[in-house]
C-alpha cells in the first residue's frame, strides 16, 4: 500500500558528493522513521542513518560527519545528502520508511522498501 521512489544514485569520484532522494505514497495515515541503508557486493544490508518524525537522527560511525539525512513531513520525501563520499561507500541504497496506513475505518503499521539506487565511488 506505500510505495517508495527513489532518484539521484550515480558515478562520483572519491571526494564528491551525491544527494539521494525518497519519495513515499499511497494510504499513508503517518510515517514514523524513515531511513537509508546500503549493501555492498558480498556484504551484509547495513544502516546508514535514520530519521524520526521528531527529527532525531541516528548515524553509523562510518558515515557520521559526511553524510546528512533529512526529511519533509508535508510531501513525505527523505533525502541523504553524501559528502566526502570513499570508495567503501559503493554500495546500492536502499530507503525505508515504516508508519501506519489506512485501511477502510481502520489503520494498521506497514514497513516499505525501495528498489534501491546504486552510488559507485570510483576514480
Amino acid at each position: 500500500q506505500v510505495q517508495l521512489v527513489e532518484s539521484g544514485g550515480g558515478l562520483v569520484q572519491p571526494g564528491g558528493s551525491l544527494r539521494l532522494s525518497c519519495a513515499a505514497s499511497g494510504s499513508i495515515f503517518s510515517i514514523d522513521t524513515m531511513g537509508w541503508y546500503r549493501q555492498a557486493p558480498g556484504k551484509e544490508r547495513e544502516l546508514v542513518a535514520t530519521i524520526t518524525s521528531g527529527g532525531s537522527t541516528n548515524y553509523v560511525d562510518s558515515v557520521k560527519g559526511r553524510f546528512t539525512i533529512s526529511r519533509d513531513n508535508a510531501n513525505n520525501t527523505v533525502d541523504l545528502q553524501m559528502n566526502s563520499l570513499k570508495p567503501e561507500d559503493t554500495a546500492v541504497y536502499y530507503c525505508t520508511v515504516r508508519g501506519r496506513v489506512v485501511l477502510g475505518s481502520l489503520t494498521r503499521d506497514f514497513r516499505s522498501w525501495g528498489q534501491g539506487t546504486q552510488v559507485t565511488v570510483s576514480s
